[in-house]
Order: C-alpha cells, then sequence, then structure tokens
C-alpha cells in the first residue's frame, strides 16, 4: 500500500507542471470525440440491439419491458464510456507511456539504469493484446451485470485489469529485462491491481474520468520504476517536497 501512496504522491507533485497537462489533455480530448461520436450516432442503435439479445429479451417477456429498456440504456451507456476510456488507454499506452518514462525516469530516477527492450512495436502490441483482452472479457462477462451488485464491480475490475495490463509493462520495458519484469510482475501483481482499481473508480468520474488514462500512465511509470529501484537494490529515494 506504501507503494502505491507514493506513487500516487508523486504523480499529483508532478501535475505542478504545466507540461504535463498536454499529456493528460491530449489522449482525453480524442477520448472525448468518440464519446461523443458514439453517443450521437450508435446509442440509439447499440440499445435497440441490446434489447433483442438475453437476458433483456427473457426480462421483455415476464412483461417488465421498461425494465429491459432501463437495462439497455444503462449498457448502452457503459458501453460507449468503455469504449471511450479503452481509446484514452490506448493512446496513452503508446504514445504518452514512453514520454513520461524518458522525462520522468531522467529527473527522478537517474540511478534506474535502462536495461530493457524499448520497443514502439512491443509497447504497441502489449497495448492492443490489452485491449482485446478488455474487450472480451468485458463483452462476456455482460450477463452477469444482472446480478445485483455485479454491474458497479465487474466495470471498474476490467477497467482496473485494463490499467494493470497495458501500463505495468510498458513503464518498465525500457528499464527492467524479461527476467526481472517477469520477478517484479510476480511480486506485485496484486498492488499493481489495486492501483488499477483506484484508476478505475476515478475513470468513472464523468468528464474528469478521460483524464484519468494519462494520469494512470504516470502513477504507472512512478511504481515500476522504483519497484525496479529497490528489486536492484538501490536506496529509497525521498523528493524534496513529498510526504507520504
Amino acid at each position: 500500500m506504501v507503494e502505491i501512496l507514493t506513487a500516487l504522491a508523486r504523480s499529483l507533485r508532478n501535475l505542478q507542471a504545466g507540461g504535463i497537462w498536454l499529456r493528460l489533455l491530449g489522449p482525453a480530448f480524442v477520448a472525448l470525440v468518440v464519446w461523443i461520436s458514439l453517443a450521437f450516432f450508435a446509442l440509439d442503435g447499440l440499445v435497440a440491439e441490446l434489447l433483442q439479445l438475453p437476458p433483456l429479451t427473457w426480462i421483455t417477456g415476464w412483461g417488465a419491458l421498461w425494465l429491459a429498456t432501463v437495462l439497455a440504456w444503462i449498457g448502452g451507456w457503459m458501453a460507449v464510456f468503455s469504449l471511450a476510456y479503452l481509446t484514452a488507454i490506448l493512446l496513452a499506452g503508446i504514445f504518452i507511456v514512453p514520454l513520461l518514462v524518458n522525462e520522468i525516469g531522467a529527473r527522478e530516477y537517474p540511478d534506474v539504469a535502462r536495461m530493457g527492450d524499448d520497443s514502439v512495436i512491443a509497447a504497441t502490441g502489449n497495448s492492443l493484446v490489452a485491449a482485446t483482452g478488455f474487450l472480451v472479457g468485458w463483452l462476456g462477462t455482460m450477463p452477469l451485470w444482472l446480478i445485483p451488485g455485479m454491474g458497479l464491480v465487474l466495470p471498474i475490475y476490467w477497467l482496473a485489469w485494463l490499467n494493470r495490463r497495458t501500463f505495468a509493462y510498458d513503464a518498465l520495458a525500457a528499464h527492467a529485462t524479461a527476467a526481472e519484469w517477469k520477478i517484479l510482475f510476480a511480486k506485485h501483481r496484486g498492488p499493481m491491481l489495486l492501483l488499477g482499481i483506484v484508476m478505475g473508480v476515478l475513470g468513472h468520474v464523468p468528464i474528469f474520468g478521460l483524464l484519468v488514462p494519462a494520469f494512470a500512465a504516470l502513477a504507472y511509470v512512478h511504481y515500476g520504476l522504483e519497484a525496479l529501484r529497490r528489486e536492484r537494490g538501490g536506496a529509497v529515494v525521498i523528493i524534496e517536497g513529498e510526504r507520504l
């Protein structure tokens, strides 16, 4: 938990620099355009399609068309939001993380040597695999949303999974060797998922949530580089003004 708080504290401190906001606003702007476009052009059709699929057809057959319609609209809006968030994460993973790794790594983690494979192709491939897994998992578990409480838990879980699957690897690709990455993931997969849950909850805040993917990228960069520093036996560096 301390590692997560450290990563979040350092990420919040970085927001004091004006240049970092360009990193946050870029993916958010594109995602907002996608969100508005999907809502305007596709939401009615998506709701109509959902109403033709089980379990909503079962609810309609029971005489509760109003309930099926409400659930279809909720599902439609959740799908639109998730696709917008997915767009922002893909952009952040492919374009923003490498910039943050170069800037944050050189300034705040100069003692952590770059021993990995800084490959744009690998980062892009990782982001696309993560996006595919997210879509399959999200769509595959949609029927479970009718179970009380699962409609809240599952969307946050899949966003958390997507955050970890995308950013945990990308944040360390340039610095950690393949062997180090396996060790770090084995040790930190739980905290990394918890960090993803925090970002997933924040991601559900309207409008503001679209800034979260880039902020999550920043938090994972801090988390990953600090974890690698400790794994290599480096001293924990407390930057001036930092408080946990």
